[in-house]
């Protein structure tokens, strides 16, 4: 089998595992009881939140642990747009969003909220004058993703933030899922999400860092847990696994890029020479992500003939539903039919030059069977 979808599951390290069973053999109590086997639970789960903290440019005090960054986005746009309801219901987002994001806001918007879309240009980045034509003094959230999970677009988050310096009570939330682990970044906006199996972590793990002093409401109410914001037993041996998943991955992440970027050079020049393939990811898009369409196929038949010879690709992101176009891919072709065409290969530094030469070769077999 060859596996090209790293950005829907990563393999989980070894010594991720060996974190979380150690950790779980080690700590029976509840980090909330005031006993001595919980006091010893407390600490140590204290002691992962700094480091995690600490790796990723936050405070201690802004980690709120969550079961992935679905859960992780839910609360940070319901929790924000209900906290900041006396201020406002306006909201900006883009096209590209990720499903956890566009589904709380299709929610908000059947409660009343005004949900607005950025314009993004022939690349996928947010237009920065369209944000400043659309931010208004009722204006209470801004949500984008870091990277879009479809094309690997790098959104100008920086500029976004800066902006918003001038609207105080606009809060900005940043989807980082499929940033954290492939490019350097660290805490930037208002709240931010992530997940551990986008880095060789588990599943069932994630995170929300949220700044110190900003109020949002809970999704989970009763209870106590590792923060005010979110209820519940903490799990020690997940937020363990997380930590080492985090300091696995971060310092690597330079040299995993590097590698991974020139097997996207590899992929880039064999379509580039194919009249029947279209790239849809710009050329600056992260090297992990590599969106194509090939004329006359839908996205769907093309990754199941793939699938049939043991290759795996996705079409769209794995939370999207299926057979529909790519948003993604629609906003910046604005092409239907391309959209439907698209279909996503997805790298690590864990695939090898005879995966992607085998790949290739499958690649061009199933546009032979569909007579091209």
């Amino acid at each position: 089998m060859i596996y090209l979808d790293y950005s829907a599951n990563t393999p989980a390290d070894a010594a991720v595992l060996d974190a979380f069973t150690k950790t779980e053999r080690t700590f029976s109590g509840n980090p909330n009881s005031a006993h001595a086997a919980g006091q010893l639970a407390a600490k140590s789960l204290h002691k992962t939140t700094e480091e995690i903290a600490k790796l990723l440019g936050a405070l201690p005090e802004e980690v709120i642990y969550t079961s992935g960054a679905s859960e992780a986005n839910n609360l940070a746009i319901k929790g924000i747009a209900r906290s900041m309801r006396h201020v406002g219901r306006h909201i900006l987002t883009t096209p590209l969003e990720h499903a956890s994001v566009s589904g709380p806001l299709t929610s908000l918007k059947e409660q009343g909220w005004d949900v607005e879309m950025l314009d993004i240009g022939r690349d996928g980045k947010v237009d920065l004058e369209s944000l400043r034509d659309l931010l208004r003094k009722d204006t209470v959230l801004v949500t984008v993703c870091a990277v879009d999970s479809e094309l690997g677009t790098v959104q100008p988050v920086e500029e976004i933030a800066d902006i918003l310096k001038e609207y105080p009570n606009c809060k900005l939330h940043v989807d980082a899922t499929q940033a954290i682990g492939k490019i350097p970044y660290r805490f930037a906006g208002d709240t931010m999400s992530l997940a551990a199996h986008k880095f060789y972590g588990l599943n069932g793990s994630g995170l929300l860092l949220k700044k110190k002093d900003l109020v949002i409401e809970p999704l989970i109410h009763g209870g106590t847990g590792a923060s005010l914001y979110r209820s519940g037993t903490p799990t020690l041996g997940l937020n363990a696994a997380l930590l080492k998943a985090l300091s696995l991955a971060l310092p690597e992440v330079e040299k995993r890029y590097a590698y991974v970027a020139e097997l996207n050079r590899k992929l880039r020049e064999e379509f580039a020479r194919d009249p029947r393939v279209r790239i849809n990811s710009p050329q600056d898009a992260i090297p992990h992500i590599l969106n194509v369409s090939v004329k006359g196929i839908k996205g769907l038949e093309f990754q199941e003939a793939l699938s049939d010879r043991g290759v795996c690709v996705s079409v769209k992101s794995a939370c999207a539903v299926p057979g529909t176009p790519s948003r993604a891919v629609m906003a910046v072709s604005k092409d239907k039919k391309n959209a439907m065409s698209s279909w996503r290969i997805s790298l690590s530094h864990l695939t090898t030059e005879e995966e992607i030469a085998a790949f290739l070769r499958s690649f061009h077999e199933v546009c032979q069977e569909f007579g091209l």
